[in-house]
Parts: structure tokens; C-alpha cells; sequence
């Protein structure tokens, strides 16, 4: 059985959700994992935001208007009188919930209500939509099975187990339909996988059922090796490893949610990136095959902090470093760089929740700078610092000012913390010379 999982944009329109059906209509058992429609999750956060600032009435106008644009997409969709109605029935008791929600005190709880209600609409639509074609589908309730312990990770034994009962339940089918993001924590409340976390549901699932492979369909051919949004002539990768994988999607990929491929690893579950619109392109297969060696692909992150701790009492001690990870560990906060020299380390962060509060601590024990607006941009590629040309990257970038260089610490990845204004030219520089073949 295969997995594959569609985004937000693969069932934005009619179009495209005709596109979704003409892809796993062949035959085959699979699942298949959706968003919810493209700017759905958008306008629900808006809704949950005005919600916490006590505006319900701006709230409300906001469920009307998204209430109008699922009508719409119902009656262009949905031929069938009977099947119409009874979407348009359950698109009603949803957006009934939401206003409903609107009147209630604001709470993480009641947000993570809200924005599960996109996939909720999807699923359902698409499921009577297959139905209304005449294919044999039945729908899967994530809340049913998909769970996350108390450290929010993949509860893998309750999921196996209640995935297993869900299927059963459902009966015989060529396809089952699915919500990504969506979830229940470990005491049972609705919660979800964060942005992106369709993907990490479609590999969770993938590993529960040992797929024969995920696949994960988005908008564009696979990933690329380089970021299209800001460097012209950007080119897909046809295999990548999942170290590789991993490291892209850390560091900025936005194709991919960063844990996406930590599910299936330790089975070699290959995992297919594919484009919709596209959906004779190869894509990008990820797997365990490391034979291609050299730089695959840049990626870049933003929103990064770059904290210099500085003191002398680092200077031949033991226990200093400990010291400072330890408030970093208090607060939650993962570090992404790091580098020391005799009396300073220098750390970058991505999260700044706790940091007056991580500040306040690092100022006990010594001298802190803080720089903002920065970028990691990161080089990955199967063993990369041992790669007899990969100095003359640094020549590349001679006019570049380089806060900071993490290498050698993974074989595969080489980082480089810029200023974020430096970025774009940055990103261009390091693609005419590894992909456009300009020489020095």
C-alpha cells in the first residue's frame, strides 16, 4: 500500500482536486492524506487571533466570508442534488461550531478546535466528491488514530494499533481518505503537527502500515536546488538522501516539514516528492542511497538570532558550557549553530519566545551580544567537507560578511550565518558557481 499525501493547494480549486482524483484513481490501495484548502489554515488563525483579542464580531464576519467561498466550491464540485445537501449540511454544522467558538473565551485549547476544522471540511468534500464519481472510497478520522505523547511526538504504538481498528472499520476500499495536521496530545485534547505537518502525518502513517512508498504532492517538481523564490534557474533534484532530505528541510526547504522523512528512515520507506500540476515529472526520490557525491542544494533560513556569550571564566574550565545550555534547555529554546573560541561561544537560535528571559540568565555568567535579522544558509551533499573543492566556496564569497561557519560538525551539511540582507546575493553567488558551472 502507498501513502500520499495532497496540500493545501492540490485541493484548492475544483481544477485541482479533479487533478488529485485523475492521480489516485488507478486501482491501487492507498491512503491518501489532505490539507485543508489552500488559505483555509490562514483565515482560521485570523479567526482564533480576534478570538484572543475579544473581537467576536470581526471573528464572525471572517467565518461568513469563509463559509460563502465553501458553498461555492460545494456547488461547483458537487452535481450530484443528494450529495450536494449533505456537504452543504456538514459545511453548515462546522461553520455553526466556529461561530459558536466565536462567543467562547480564548484558549490554546479552543484554537487548536478551530484550526482543525480546514482539514475536517476537506476530507469530506473530497471523500463525497470520490463517491459522487463512482470510486470506491471511505474516510479515516485522524482524531481516530493519530496521537502525540507528552515530548509532541508520534505516540507510533497507539497509532499502529488504532490505525489498524480505523481501517478495519471502514471496510473494504481502494482508497482511504485522511486529515493531515491534525492530531490529539497525550491527555486527549484536539492538537496538531504544526505548519506543514501534512507531511509528517503522510510518513507517520507510511511507518505504521510499512507503505511501499510515501509519496508527497505539492506544486511544484520535487525539490529544488535552490530556493525558486529568490535565484532564477533553479533545477529539481532527482534523488537525495534522507540525511540530505533532513538537512534541507531544516534549514529553510519549504517543501518539506523538517521531520518529515524521521518516521520512515529505520525501514528505507522511500518517500516521492510530486508535483500536481505536473504529474508526469519525475520529482525527487528520497531514500538511504548515498551515491552521488558533492553539493546537491542550498537552502536558506530566516528569522535567525546570533547570540556571542563571552566570558572569561570559559577560559580552561570545565562546566561553562554545560552552564548555558542548560538555560537554553529550561526555556525550551533548540540552538541550530554553534561555534566557541577560548573565552566566547557564539549560538544561533530560531525561536525568540523566551529570549528576554534566556538573556537575563546568559548576563549572570557573562558578557552577551545579540544580533538579529540574520540567515543561515545551509549546503548539503553527501559528504561535502571532504570534497577536495569546496574551499573555493569561501572565495566565492569573499564580499559577504560570514558571522559564522559550522563545518565538519555533519559530513553533509557546511552552514554559513549571514546578515538577511546579504542573503539573496548570497544564494546567487553559491548557485552560478556549483550549478551554472562559472569558474574561478
Amino acid at each position: 500500500m502507498k501513502v500520499l499525501k495532497f496540500g493545501g493547494t492540490s485541493v484548492g480549486s475544483v481544477e485541482n482536486i479533479n487533478n488529485v482524483k485523475n492521480i489516485i484513481h488507478n486501482g491501487e490501495k492507498k491512503i491518501v492524506v489532505l490539507s485543508a484548502m489552500s488559505g483555509t489554515t490562514n483565515h482560521l488563525v485570523a479567526i482564533a487571533n480576534d478570538i484572543k483579542d475579544n473581537k467576536a464580531s470581526e471573528a464572525v464576519e471572517k467565518i461568513n466570508v469563509l463559509q460563502e467561498t465553501y458553498i461555492a466550491v460545494v456547488d461547483q464540485l458537487l452535481s450530484d442534488e443528494s450529495i450536494n445537501a449533505q456537504v452543504k449540511d456538514y459545511v453548515s454544522e462546522v461553520f455553526q461550531l466556529l461561530v459558536a467558538s466565536a462567543k467562547k473565551t480564548y484558549s490554546l485549547q479552543l484554537e487548536n478546535q478551530i484550526l482543525a476544522q480546514g482539514e475536517l471540511l476537506s476530507t469530506y468534500m473530497v471523500n463525497c466528491f470520490l463517491k459522487q464519481e463512482g470510486i470506491s472510497s471511505a474516510l479515516l478520522p485522524a482524531l481516530d488514530f493519530m496521537k502525540i505523547d507528552a515530548d509532541k511526538d508520534p505516540d507510533m504504538a497507539h497509532i499502529k494499533s488504532h490505525l489498524k481498528d480505523s481501517l478495519d472499520q471502514a471496510g473494504d476500499a481502494d482508497i482511504y481518505i485522511t486529515q493531515g495536521f491534525i492530531c490529539l496530545d497525550d491527555q486527549g485534547a484536539i492538537s496538531n503537527l504544526q505548519r506543514g505537518g501534512s507531511d509528517y502525518t503522510a510518513t507517520i502513517i507510511g511507518a505504521a502500515v510499512l507503505a511501499e512508498e510515501v509519496q508527497i504532492w505539492t506544486d511544484i517538481d520535487g525539490m529544488h536546488n535552490n530556493d525558486p523564490r529568490y535565484v532564477e534557474n533553479t533545477k529539481p533534484i532527482s534523488n537525495l538522501s534522507f540525511e540530505e532530505a533532513a538537512e534541507l528541510a531544516y534549514f529553510g526547504a519549504k517543501i518539506l516539514h523538517p521531520q518529515t522523512v524521521t518516521p520512515v528512515r529505520a525501514d528505507n520507506i522511500p518517500v516521492r516528492l510530486k508535483n500536481t500540476m505536473n504529474p508526469l515529472a519525475f520529482g525527487t526520490l528520497i531514500n538511504n542511497d548515498h551515491s552521488e557525491i558533492g553539493v546537491k542544494a542550498i537552502a536558506a533560513k530566516d528569522n535567525i538570532i546570533a547570540i556571542k556569550i563571552k566570558s572569561a571564566r570559559m577560559l580552561q574550565a570545565y562546566g561553562f558550557l554545560k552552564k548555558v545550555f542548560e538555560i537554553f534547555e529550561v526555556y525550551q529554546t533548540p540552538i541550530d549553530m554553534i561555534t566557541t573560541s577560548e573565552v566566547a561561544v557564539s549560538l544561533t537560535i530560531d525561536d525568540d519566545k523566551n529570549l528576554d528571559k534566556i538573556l537575563n540568565e546568559l548576563e549572570k555568567i557573562a558578557t552577551i551580544e545579540v544580533d538579529r535579522d540574520q540567515s543561515i544558509v545551509c549546503l548539503v551533499g553527501h559528504s561535502i567537507v571532504n570534497n577536495q573543492e569546496t574551499y573555493k566556496l569561501f572565495q566565492v564569497l569573499q564580499d559577504v560578511k560570514i558571522r559564522m561557519i559550522s563545518y565538519g560538525g555533519s559530513s553533509n551539511n557546511i552552514s554559513l550565518l549571514i546578515n538577511s540582507k546579504d542573503k539573496i546575493k548570497t544564494l546567487s553567488k553559491l548557485n552560478d558557481y556549483l550549478f551554472e558551472l562559472v569558474t574561478l
